[in-house]
C-alpha cells in the first residue's frame, strides 16, 4: 500500500475513533437556545394572554413580546461532540451545567423555583403597572416559604401576614431579615402574624383582617459556610389586592424575566392608544413593585429568538446591555432602560418613529 493512502487511511481511522470516543464522554455542561417569544397584547393557545376585567380597557396593536430561553433538562448527559458543536453554533450556548442546576439542583426543584419567581414577576408587573396609572394597591408582608426543618416550620405558614417582629412594624419584605438578624443565634424573636386562613376569608369576605397572633421562635446561626447570622427558616415577599382582576395566562413558562413586558401590556390594554405604534417590539427584564427592571440569564438567546419572529426592537435591562451588544441579530435595535418609566419613554419614540436619541445598548454596557 502505498505510503501517503496509508497515512490517510490512518488519519481516518484515528479520526473516527476520536469521534466515537466524543460521543461516548459525557462533560458536565448543558445547553442554552432561544425558545418561543409570546405577544403580551395578543392570544396564545387560543386565549387572551392577558385578561382584564371590572376596568375599562383598551384596543392594542403591534408587539410586546416576552421572550424566552430553552434549557437542557437537569439530568441530560452532553457528550463531547455535542458541546463542541455548541461551543461553534452561532445561536447556542454552552454553560457549565451547575450554572442552570446549582449544588445538585434537581429539574424539579428548578421548575418548582422558576414557576414561584414567575407567579411573583407577575405580581410585581400588575403592581407597576397600576402605580403607572396612579390606581391604589393594597400590599402587606408575608411569609413566601417555610424551610424544612428549620426553627419557623410549624409556627410560621405560607401566606401568613408578617405584621411585626419583636413589635416594630414590618413594611416590606427586606425589614424581616434585618429585625431577625439583630439576635445572636439561639435567642428568641416574636413574630405578630395574621395566620393565613384568617387573611385568605377576610379577603373573601372583603373585610380587614384583624385576628393577629404573637408567635415565638428560637433562632439559629445560619447554615451557609461562615455566616454566623441568626436565621429563623422563612423567606419573606409581598401580597397585594387589586381592585380588579387582571389575569396572565401563559402556561409552560418559569423565572422571573418577563415581567418587563407583562408590565407594559398591562399598561397599554389600560391606556387609550396604542403603545407601540404598531412597531414590533420584544424585550425582557424582571421587574419589581416600584418599576425597577433587573438583568436576567440568557441575553444572547433572547435577542436572537426575538430578531427570527420579526422584532425591530428590544427592551434590554442595563446590567445586560454589554453582553447583547457584543453579538446584536442584524436589524434588531437594543434600547436600554433601568425602569419602567424608561421603557415607556422609549415607546413613545419609536411608536412616533423619533428614535434617533433612543439609549442605545453598547459594549460597554
Amino acid at each position: 500500500m502505498p505510503r501517503r493512502t496509508a497515512t490517510m487511511l490512518a488519519s481516518t481511522l484515528m479520526l473516527i475513533a476520536l469521534l466515537c470516543a466524543g460521543v461516548f464522554i459525557n462533560v458536565p455542561y448543558a445547553e442554552m437556545s432561544p425558545g418561543p417569544t409570546v405577544n403580551t397584547l395578543g392570544d396564545h393557545d387560543g386565549e387572551p394572554v392577558l385578561q382584564i376585567s371590572g376596568r375599562k380597557t383598551y384596543a392594542t396593536n403591534g408587539h410586546l413580546n416576552m421572550t424566552t430561553v430553552r434549557v437542557t433538562s437537569a439530568d441530560y448527559k452532553m457528550n463531547l461532540v455535542e458541546a463542541v458543536y455548541g461551543w461553534l453554533a452561532h445561536d447556542n450556548k454552552v454553560v457549565p451545567h451547575d450554572t442552570l442546576y446549582p449544588d445538585g439542583k434537581t429539574e424539579e426543584q428548578s421548575t418548582q423555583e422558576n414557576a414561584e419567581e414567575f407567579s411573583q414577576s407577575q405580581e410585581s408587573a400588575k403592581v407597576a403597572a397600576l402605580e403607572q396609572l396612579d390606581v391604589p394597591v393594597q400590599s402587606w408582608v408575608i411569609v413566601s416559604t417555610v424551610v424544612k426543618d428549620s426553627p419557623a416550620e410549624g409556627k410560621l405558614h405560607a401566606g401568613d401576614v408578617i405584621k411585626a417582629v419583636d413589635g416594630t412594624a414590618v413594611k416590606k419584605p427586606d425589614d424581616v431579615a434585618g429585625l431577625v438578624t439583630k439576635h445572636k443565634p439561639g435567642q428568641d424573636v416574636v413574630f405578630t402574624v395574621v395566620p393565613a386562613k384568617e387573611q385568605a376569608a377576610a379577603e373573601k369576605e372583603n373585610r380587614t383582617a384583624t385576628g393577629t397572633e404573637d408567635i415565638t421562635i428560637t433562632t439559629k446561626a445560619s447554615d451557609d459556610a461562615g455566616d454566623k447570622r441568626a436565621i429563623v427558616g422563612i423567606s419573606a415577599g409581598t401580597d397585594h389586592t387589586f381592585p380588579f382582576t387582571i389575569d396572565i395566562k401563559l402556561a409552560d413558562v418559569g423565572g422571573p424575566s418577563a415581567g418587563l413586558m407583562f408590565a407594559l401590556g398591562i399598561y397599554d390594554k389600560l391606556t387609550p392608544g396604542s403603545l407601540t405604534g404598531g412597531k414590533f417590539v420584544a424585550g425582557t427584564g424582571t421587574i419589581d413593585d416600584d418599576g425597577k427592571v433587573g438583568p436576567i440569564g440568557g441575553i444572547e438567546m433572547k435577542t436572537v429568538g426575538a430578531r427570527s419572529k420579526g422584532a425591530q426592537y428590544f427592551l434590554t435591562p442595563a446590567d445586560n446591555c454589554a453582553a447583547a451588544a457584543s453579538d446584536t441579530p442584524d436589524g434588531l435595535t437594543l434600547v436600554k432602560v433601568k425602569t419602567i418609566d424608561d421603557a415607556l419613554a422609549a415607546l413613545k419614540d419609536i411608536r412616533s418613529g423619533d428614535t434617533a436619541d433612543l439609549p442605545k445598548c453598547t459594549t460597554k454596557g
